[in-house]
């Protein structure tokens, strides 16, 4: 699978607005053939930070980034960035999550 996180810098006066701007980004992205997941999160220590942790099947990963509305979502959400996304993509083994088994819950 292609494991892909995303750390977005969004501006203040953006950061309540961040996940209406990118909801239809995101349901569009869950849509897709070989989509595993895509979920959002907002940092404990900087209320302007969001992180994407998505995941796609390996072939497709390259019809995300060239789609329609991945192209459409770039465009919309420069407008709300303090800087460009930092972001982490690999390709790595597995298809979900697996369970920690330093903290396993019998």
């Amino acid at each position: 699978m292609i494991f892909i996180v995303v750390k977005f810098n969004v501006k203040p006066e953006w950061s309540e607005r961040w996940l209406d701007l990118t909801r239809s980004f995101t349901e569009d992205a869950r849509n897709e053939p070989g989509n595993l997941w895509f979920d959002w999160s907002r940092s404990v220590e900087n209320p302007n930070e969001f992180v994407l942790v998505e995941a796609f099947e390996d072939d497709a990963a390259e019809a995300h980034v060239t789609s329609e509305h991945f192209q459409r979502a770039m465009q919309e959400m420069s407008q709300a960035l303090v800087e460009t996304p930092q972001i982490i993509s690999r390709q790595i083994e597995g298809n979900a999550w697996d369970r920690m088994g330093e903290l396993a819950i019998a």
